[in-house]
């Protein structure tokens, strides 16, 4: 196996629960939580039915379970349908800078966990290593520069996920890595212009192709021994890369530098919610006559530069349109995914509110990213008058994290949109409590989401 894969294959085997401390499993359940959370309330979602639908065609009694659906079905097509959900309503956390959504590796990690019958430790212990992974990629490299996707990331780490509870051994844990890097480079395409209901499904798919990866390996199914170092490989193809590093079971651990988002948007889009709802707080919404969003390049370029953000046509492209989340927070004076909805997406005065609104890139705000995600915003009232906001660190950042309590806030806002209150808050027990599970099956056992008309 080459450099990369062997380190890789390396840190697979050192990373053990009994190793890691308390507080990073604390972190990791506070994702799990987040990601669940996220799951149950994009369970209605029409990408959620389809992935589901297809599920079903493969229902089979020893499966994998499809979360709240009743029914269990292949560990690919589990990891498929949950990771929908997971991602769907843009609300799971996420290394800025196109480091993408670690958490989209839960998925896989439960349901190859389910295949095999591990607890709650072992499953624990196969996402904090699916973060470790996820992230080194990432740092190696950004995929985005190359005009590909993020998605790259989560196949990689959910394959090593998935291969660490199934108890891979070292050659067939190479050959899931392999299988995972070689046909799952994806287009960067699915995050330009007008976007599609691909945009929170692309990750999805590349859990269930890490899935599949780990199961072809765990039956002996080889791939390329030189994958990612080799002629034609990975490096090959990017040009910068270089050999992740991990660190030792004293970490620091990756899992506690994700940032999970206070609100269901596009992270780039934090601050300036956050902004905007400072000024509104302070501003009735006919008084505004022009605002100004001072932000870093990255999320200048990917929410705010296209002239779709101004007329957003899907939700999939307006919760990645700056201007037209902070119109209709101002419009609004809060901030509700509902704003995502079609009728609001015709709401005129949202539309209007938007045509006043520029973003403009700062050289000096793009200087502290991505330590820092800074928005700097700006009102002009019609009287002459200035008002601004400055944001440096929104809720849910690393360096500004939610409170345990702020986490099981969302997740019960989020999962009574399909499940009962009582179904909800015992649900979340149990999840706080992840570890003591002998099974992961029993976590989500008996929890079925209502179902909603068409």
């Amino acid at each position: 196996m080459d450099t990369s894969t062997s380190r890789i294959v390396e840190c697979a085997g050192k990373l053990r629960f009994d190793d890691l401390p308390p507080p990073v499993v604390h972190d990791c359940k506070r994702r799990l939580i987040d990601a669940i959370g996220c799951g149950f309330g994009a369970y209605h979602s029409t990408p959620a039915r389809i992935a589901r639908k297809v599920a079903q065609r493969a229902s089979r009694n020893d499966g994998s379970a499809v979360i709240g659906a009743g029914f269990a079905t292949l560990p690919e097509l589990a990891a498929f349908a949950n990771g929908v959900m997971i991602r769907y309503l843009d609300g799971n956390d996420t290394y800025p800078g196109g480091g993408g959504h670690p958490s989209d590796v839960i998925a896989a990690v439960l349901a190859a966990a389910e295949m095999s019958g591990a607890g709650g430790r072992e499953a624990l212990a196969a996402i904090v290593l699916s973060y470790e992974i996820y992230h080194a990629l990432f740092q190696a490299a950004c995929m985005r520069d190359s005009g590909l996707d993020h998605v790259f990331y989560t196949a990689v780490a959910s394959a090593v996920g998935a291969a660490k509870v199934l108890g891979l051994e070292e050659s067939r844990m190479a050959s899931a890595v392999s299988l995972a890097v070689t046909p799952n480079i994806a287009l960067h395409a699915t995050r330009r212009g007008d976007l599609s209901m691909w945009k929170g499904c692309a990750s999805a798919n590349a859990a269930r192709n890490g899935v599949f990866a780990a199961i072809l390996a765990a039956e002996g199914m080889t791939g390329p021994g030189r994958a990612i170092d080799g002629s034609h490989g990975l490096a090959e193809l990017l040009g910068n890369f270089e050999a992740p590093s991990f660190p030792g079971k004293d970490g620091p651990y990756r899992i506690s530098q994700s940032n999970i988002k206070r609100y269901l948007s596009e992270y780039h889009s934090q601050s300036p919610i956050t902004a905007a709802l400072d000024l509104r707080s302070r501003i009735d919404a006919g008084d505004i006559v022009s605002i100004v969003i001072h932000t870093y390049r990255f999320a200048w370029h990917e929410i705010g530069s296209e002239p779709e953000k101004w007329r957003p046509k899907n939700r999939e492209t307006a919760d990645h349109s700056l201007p037209y989340i902070v119109g209709a927070v101002m419009v609004d004076g809060e901030f509700s995914d509902e704003m995502f909805s079609e009728e609001r997406l015709r709401d005129q005065r949202i539309s209007a509110m938007s045509d006043r609104i520029s973003v403009v890139e700062d050289p000096e705000l793009t200087k502290l990213f991505p330590q820092q995600v800074p928005c700097r915003m700006e009102i002009v009232t019609k009287s002459g008058g200035k008002l601004a906001s400055l944001v440096e660190y929104p809720r849910g950042h690393h360096l500004n994290p939610m409170t345990d309590e702020e986490i099981g806030g969302k997740f019960l806002e989020l999962a009574n949109r399909a499940l009962s209150p009582t179904e909800a808050n015992a649900l979340l027990d149990r999840l706080w409590r992840f570890d003591e599970f002998k099974s992961v099956e029993g976590v989500f056992a008996g929890t079925r989401a209502k179902e909603k008309a068409l």
